[in-house]
């Protein structure tokens, strides 16, 4: 995956738990979960708000862009077809 997703790092920094962040920006904890795994295909950006307001800190501390690499680590973003 192409995007990572930072929030155990930053719920570390704050020393805060998931129940709590949960609680504070009104989503599940099971919801938090699954951020912190990874395992969703997107954030609305009000919930994203709330997590930067909560946790002090920018979209970008939370989520990463990491480029994909191939089995030989090119990257293959940069590769044109048919090469």
């Amino acid at each position: 995956m192409a995007i990572v997703v930072n929030l155990d790092v930053m719920l570390a920094r704050r020393k805060m738990r998931s129940k709590e962040l949960a609680e504070r920006i009104g989503i599940t904890e099971q919801n938090v979960s699954l951020l912190k795994s990874g395992k969703v295909k997107g954030i609305r950006f009000d919930t994203l708000e709330r997590i930067c307001a909560v946790l002090d800190c920018q979209p970008g501390d939370i989520l990463e862009y990491r480029a994909d690499t191939d089995e030989r680590g090119d990257d293959t973003t940069t590769r044109s077809a048919g090469h």
